[in-house]
């Protein structure tokens, strides 16, 4: 059970843009904590000052979440209540309180969660997309190897798919989910809440045919569709089966190199690259 000695974590979201999405009940705690673990001391210190919360900050992120992690701890069990706060959202969502998290429930000290801001969530309520059954997959891996594997892994995966990317590798990403999933429906979602909140309602081919068509400044949201959406095209084979290996050696016969057949065909039937190849090279 928990010590009523003890203080008590809370998970404060704060606004992805706009401040009027700051809750009442958010700015209340924050007014009424011993003390604030922020990812940037210097961005949510703006924040408290638009609502005039003096409250010590305690500098808690991906590089320091061990040592400070620690610390906060030891002020949570001397009886001290502390909020967690992220940049922007949800914190413990792609953020170094998952970590806090963890280790406050260890210590059977109290979290307490409030409800606010989320950059994935209000992108998929607009992309009109499936809302029924979604996974977040958050921020794919930076290196392109580690990325393509990931894609592949999530390209069986049924529901709508969220991922956060930044506007320096969103070609690339787009360019390796196109690979990965082959044309399926895309929403992509730039500077929610904020002045030049846009949604590009699209999919993959499209988009990777003209990839001028977006602007690569701001934060973004993709909302991909998911495995369930695609449906096989098989009108060729008269109702059998899909033979890759039959499809591919039909386009070698005609002088295309193997790796672009095998490339040409999963863009074909909207399969990965990685299971065609699987198939033909057994």
């Amino acid at each position: 059970m928990n010590n009523n000695e003890w203080g008590t974590l809370y998970l404060v979201p704060t606004p992805i843009g706009n401040l009027e999405d700051m809750t009442y009940r958010a700015v209340r705690i924050l007014g009424e904590v011993d003390a604030i673990a922020a990812e940037d001391t210097r961005h949510t210190g703006i924040l408290l000052k638009h609502f005039d919360i003096k409250k010590p900050l305690i500098s808690y992120h991906e590089h320091n979440k061990e040592e400070k992690g620690t610390y906060i701890m030891e002020l949570l069990l001397e009886g001290q209540s502390i909020a967690c706060v992220s940049d922007a959202g949800m914190p413990a969502i792609s953020d170094p309180g998952a970590d806090l998290v963890t280790k406050a429930i260890e210590k059977d000290i109290t979290v307490v969660p409030l409800p606010g801001a989320n950059a994935a969530l209000t992108a998929l309520i607009a992309s009109g997309l499936d809302t029924k059954s979604f996974t977040f997959a958050g921020f794919l891996p930076k290196r392109g190897k580690h990325r393509v594997e990931e894609l592949q892994r999530l390209s069986q995966v049924t529901g709508t798919l969220m991922f956060y990317e930044a506007p320096h590798r969103l070609q690339e990403v787009l360019q390796d989910m196109y690979e990965a999933f082959g044309n399926r429906s895309i929403t992509v979602a730039r500077e929610l809440t904020k002045k030049f909140e846009t949604f590009v309602r699209t999919d993959l081919e499209n988009l990777v045919n003209d990839l001028d068509q977006l602007t690569y400044k701001g934060e973004f949201v993709l909302i991909v569709g998911g495995a369930d959406t695609i449906e096989s095209d098989t009108s060729e084979v008269s109702g059998e089966p899909v033979s890759y290996v039959d499809a591919v050696q039909a386009l070698v016969d005609t002088g295309i190199p193997k790796k672009e057949a095998i490339r040409q065909v999963a863009k074909r039937f909207n399969v990965s690259r990685r299971d065609v190849y699987n198939i033909v090279e057994r």
